[in-house]
């Protein structure tokens, strides 16, 4: 059945609306920009929560919106260090090496505001093969890290990089669906 309902994402990324889409999720979209710099001494966990919280809230904010708003937050951490978007290429490459030939975790959180505030976080642990500094060079040309969590696209041409994965393979993309099922159905909203 064709889900009728729809909801606001608090998200301009075009992987979150393909995720959506893919278990039927009618949605407008309204991006908010809001400062995703970790706090001083903030756990990685306790950062995805906190900002996917905030990009909710600012989207009700600014829309005051009576439909469900869902927002996300995914980050890269390698033992405690989040890894956000790569500032430039030094940061990109530096990430790429940080994690060549490691397991990291990307942790996922999902915010939904409707009558109610729920969140769920998907974590799931990613291994690299070991990259030479050719293959990293060649993929920061690709484009494809500039604007990536982490400076890799698991959908993309970065999927050849990942030996191993353990978890949700949406959470790593950007929208776990699991959770965001569970979290729209306690919402009443059919998936």
């Amino acid at each position: 059945m064709k889900n009728t309902t729809t909801i606001i994402l608090a998200s301009a990324s075009p992987r979150r609306r393909e995720l959506l889409e893919q278990i039927n999720v009618r949605y407008s979209v309204c991006a908010v920009a809001i400062n995703e710099t970790p706090l001083t001494n903030e756990l990685p966990l306790a950062y995805v929560q906190r900002v996917a919280a905030e990009k909710s809230a600012a989207c009700l904010a600014k829309l005051q919106s009576h439909k469900p708003i869902l927002a996300a937050d995914t980050a890269v951490v390698l033992g405690d260090v989040i890894m956000g978007k790569p500032k430039d290429k030094e940061d990109a490459l530096t990430m790429l090496r940080l994690l060549s030939g490691k397991t990291h975790q990307v942790y996922s959180a999902i915010s939904l505001r409707g009558a109610t505030h729920s969140q769920a976080v998907s974590i799931t642990d990613v291994t690299f093969k070991d990259l030479t500094e050719q293959e990293i060079l060649d993929y920061w040309h690709s484009g494809e890290p500039q604007d990536k969590a982490g400076a890799y696209a698991i959908q993309g041409k970065g999927s050849v990089f990942v030996s191993a994965i353990n978890g949700s393979f949406s959470g790593v993309v950007g929208l776990p669906l699991f959770e965001t099922a569970q979290l729209l159905m306690q919402h009443g909203i059919k998936v």
